[in-house]
């Protein structure tokens, strides 16, 4: 019979594996942290802070912008690529990165846009100009988009730049104000890391026990979609020829038993799993937390979307909204904005869970929150438009 974990004990599982269970004070060890989590998702929406600076100060609230591309730029401690989105990874997986090349670069380089592009400004001559001038944006070139342009249309140097970086021949030096700086990978990637090599079997144990680990119960959907760089039929393949993990059935916030599979040590992490921090938390619309809609709405029974794409009238909530978080439930939502101009954080609308009480003590934790993260970016107050300050 598979082993059952019913809803507490999932959530309680769930969050200290995304690093949301513990009060985020305390000394900052930013490359683990990452570690854990596996990826942090980058966006260049700066509402209140872009999401990757957000993700990482939720859980270590000593965590400042500059930190991550120190990382990046000077420590070569991190590197950047796709997972299901842009996205800094852990330097140290770089050497199971090399099928996400192959996988991106070739299915990049099959799209008709691309050989438009390659015709006009070919790979040859961009990586001579990095080799030889140092790490160069797409500002740097100036080919034009020519004909009726679409909403994704992008000029042919960054199609063929972009290309490059997929396939893994350029990498990210470094970002200036989220602007993307490539150069050749040797010069970003250290030797030790481009010369170890893995075959595609051994990749794809990694990316899958990976997956696995940091999920604690998943399906194979949830397995695959972790870092997007194995396919469906791969993912099958591994858990038929694996044997170290356990069938288990976890409940979901409406009492239904969902089939998945956990580690091997998923009893001991049971026995071990925390009680999550009373800290009050306002989470990222990207967080890996709340990622996957459908895992967020089967173990918290919160129905979440993100509205940013969606036309203002028809959106239900706002256009860039925030999950709350306190102990082992999500209490409410919040619609935030900084004017940096002003010195303020906006709090623009604010809605408690259905069947949340708001109590006084409550409302001072979420005010508590909202200054540390005026304080994060710099800004004064908050400023409350709308009930509920």
């Amino acid at each position: 019979m598979a082993l059952r974990i019913n809803n507490r004990q999932a959530r309680w599982l769930w969050l200290p594996s995304q690093g949301l269970s513990d009060t985020p004070t305390g000394p900052l060890n930013l490359p683990e942290m990452i570690r854990r989590l596996g990826y942090v998702q980058l966006d260049t929406i700066q509402n209140v802070t872009r999401a990757h600076h957000h993700i990482l100060w939720s859980r270590n609230q000593n965590y400042r912008e500059p930190m991550l591309d120190r990382l990046l730029g000077e420590d070569r401690v991190v590197f950047e690529h796709f997972t299901h989105d842009a996205s800094v990874l852990p330097m140290a997986f770089y050497p199971m990165w090399q099928r996400q090349f192959r996988r991106l670069g070739d299915k990049v380089a099959g799209h008709a846009s691309f050989k438009k592009a390659a015709r006009e400004i070919g790979a040859e001559e961009i990586k001579a100009r990095i080799a030889e001038e140092g790490p160069l944006s797409t500002q740097d070139f100036d080919t034009k988009v020519t004909g009726t342009k679409q909403m994704w249309d992008r000029p042919p140097h960054k199609r063929v730049m972009d290309q490059l970086w997929y396939a893994g021949e350029l990498a990210t030096s470094h970002r200036l104000n989220f602007t993307k700086y490539y150069d050749l990978c040797e010069r970003v990637i250290p030797s030790h890391h481009r010369e170890t090599d893995h075959d595609d079997a051994g990749q794809i144990d990694w990316l899958c026990r990976n997956a696995l680990d940091r999920l604690v119960f998943g399906s194979l959907g949830e397995i695959q979609r972790f870092w997007d760089a194995v396919d469906a039929k791969e993912v099958r393949a591994w858990t038929q020829a694996d044997r170290d993990m356990v069938a288990v059935e976890w409940e979901s916030h409406e009492g239904q038993w969902i089939k998945a599979l956990a580690p091997s040590d998923i009893e001991t992490r049971l026995s071990k799993a925390p009680e999550p921090t009373a800290r009050l938390r306002i989470i990222n619309p990207f967080d890996p937390a709340v990622r996957d809609r459908n895992r967020l709405l089967s173990l918290f029974g919160f129905h979440y979307r993100n509205e940013m794409f969606v036309p203002a009238a028809q959106r239900q909530w706002g256009y860039y909204v925030y999950p709350i978080l306190e102990r082992d439930r999500f209490v409410g939502r919040i619609e935030i904005k900084a004017d940096r101009s002003a010195g303020h954080l906006r709090v623009m609308q604010f809605w408690p869970e259905p069947g949340v009480r708001w109590p006084v003590a409550r409302q001072a934790r979420l005010n508590a929150e909202l200054a540390r993260l005026a304080r994060l970016i710099g800004v004064s107050d908050v400023v409350w438009e709308c009930e509920g300050g």
